[in-house]
């Protein structure tokens, strides 16, 4: 029964030493496709995230670009927007940076000051007009 165990915690360590956990294949390779339909996926995701979806405001969104994260060059959209609070209250417009592996949306970057910084947003109606 060891035996049988042993490979099976080989899976569960990090290659970078990093203990960051990923939901993706991440083959850490450079050459990262473009992703496509990543509105979708962020709204998707969103729809997940934040405690109240409903009425968010002040949305925007930049284009994907790829910048380095963890030392791996990745495509990151940058996302800023205004939840509303529990108690029905607006938070001041944050901003997000949200990572895509392989194309697929991997993980959303809460301090994404460094990786959005001089970002170019563009309205994103879409995440205004997310429901339950």
């Amino acid at each position: 029964m060891l035996l049988l165990s042993l490979p099976l915690a080989g899976c569960l360590t990090s290659d970078d030493g990093g203990g960051t956990t990923t939901f993706t294949d991440d083959r850490g390779v450079a050459n990262q496709p473009l992703p496509d339909r990543y509105r979708e996926q962020i709204l998707a995701f969103m729809r997940t995230y934040l405690n109240n979806p409903v009425g968010v405001r002040e949305a925007g969104i930049a284009e994907p670009a790829q910048r380095t994260v963890g030392g791996r060059l990745r495509y990151v959209v940058c996302v800023r927007y205004s939840a509303k609070e529990t108690d029905g209250n607006y938070r001041p417009a944050r901003e997000r940076g949200i990572m895509f592996v392989d194309g697929r949306l991997d993980r959303i970057l809460d301090n994404a000051a460094e990786v959005c910084a001089g970002a170019s947003y563009a309205a994103f109606p879409d995440l205004e007009k997310m429901s339950r």
